[in-house]
């Protein structure tokens, strides 16, 4: 029986796994998903779960169900690429494989700022947002949160934090001249504006230099606050750093035409942790998953390999609480309800797609 391993069950490897299930697999193939929780999780509404808008339940999808699909709980400790093998946490034997698929995400990057891994908060895991929820849900009236990052998290984290506290002091962080800065300054400037307008203040060219308990300080000055929520970039996974195979200035792994790893053709290497010519999102990932799909197909039926096209995007969507949002779609700049409109109705149907 030979055996394909998916670690991770985020976007891209959920999306390996549903495509590969509905399609004729070999009658010798099984397949195993390895990931800490026992359902996917919708990451890109963590900001919402930890800001106290949502609940734990409205970002679980459950995984699907299939003879030829068992689900492995735990944490991955090692990737043994030259044995073929995962050694997982608590489990006495490592788990063997014929393929592989690596999906395991991402993590924040605190760009050696000293003490911003042990204060801050994080959104990059549920369980990260779970504890961040708490926090921010039991701060006194008046108190002061920063965020560091004005990037999509933090513009998103921050205006979803003013609507379920409007009580609260928000302060967001970044360190361009202007917050969204891979965005228009169209649309940089309707957020901007949207922010003043609601009261979070927006500190430009800031530099974090250190952290501490309660106390931030951006180019060497202290300030005192009630919560530090860290937004200020992504990293693969750490046992993704790792590995012992090219990687890019990024630390994501270098892949073949094909998205599997050159020294090993047998390993395929999904979404943030993979080196592509787009910044990391959950549709990047779904959408080299379903290459990745047509490549696996194509290599079991003994096919030849054709070239794959570019991966296109249709857009980006971010909200600003749950009356405005701003976006790019299909080379348009959106802002305000309708914005908003579509990012809601783009996650309602996911979440029907995938019930």
């Amino acid at each position: 029986m030979r055996r394909l391993v998916i670690l991770g069950g985020g976007y891209g490897g959920l999306r390996i796994l549903q495509r590969l299930l509905s399609s004729y697999l070999p009658i010798d193939l099984e397949i195993i998903l390895v990931d800490r929780e026992p359902f996917h999780c919708m990451k890109t509404e963590y900001y919402a779960l930890a800001a106290g808008t949502i609940s734990d339940q409205d970002v679980r999808v459950a995984y699907p169900q299939h003879p030829k699909f068992s689900f492995v709980f735990g944490e991955v400790t090692n990737i043994d690429l030259e044995n073929n093998q995962i050694e997982i946490k608590d489990r006495d034997e490592p788990l063997a494989y014929d393929e592989l698929v690596i999906g395991l995400g991402s993590e924040d990057k605190y760009h050696d700022v000293p003490g911003a891994d042990e204060f801050t908060l994080s959104i990059q895991s549920i369980d990260g947002a779970r504890q961040t929820s708490q926090v921010l849900s039991n701060l006194p009236p008046n108190g002061i949160v920063a965020i560091v990052g004005g990037g999509l998290s933090g513009v998103e984290m921050a205006s979803e934090l003013r609507e379920s506290r409007p009580d609260l002091t928000i302060q967001l962080y970044d360190r361009g001249k202007r917050i969204l800065s891979d965005f228009s300054e169209r649309l940089s400037s309707y957020v901007e504006k949207w922010f003043i307008e609601h009261d979070v203040k927006i500190i430009n060219e800031s530099n974090i230099t250190k952290v501490k308990k309660n106390k931030l300080y951006n180019n060497g000055e202290p300030i005192e606050v009630d919560a530090i929520v860290w937004t200020a970039g992504i990293q693969p996974h750490h046992l993704v750093r790792e590995l012992q195979v090219e990687k890019d200035r990024y630390h994501r792994i270098v892949l073949s035409p094909h998205h599997y790893i050159p020294a090993y053709p047998n390993v395929y290497v999904v979404g943030d942790c993979a080196s592509l010519p787009h910044s990391p999102s959950a549709q990047l990932a779904e959408e080299q998953a379903e290459q990745i799909v047509s490549v696996m197909i194509k290599r079991w039926n003994g096919e030849e390999l054709a070239e794959l096209p570019p991966i296109k995007l249709k857009g980006v969507l971010g909200s600003l609480g749950t009356k405005s949002g701003f976006g790019v779609m299909g080379g348009t700049s959106l802002t305000g309800r309708v914005a908003r409109l579509l990012k809601s109705g783009v996650l309602w149907l996911y979440k029907r797609s995938n019930v």
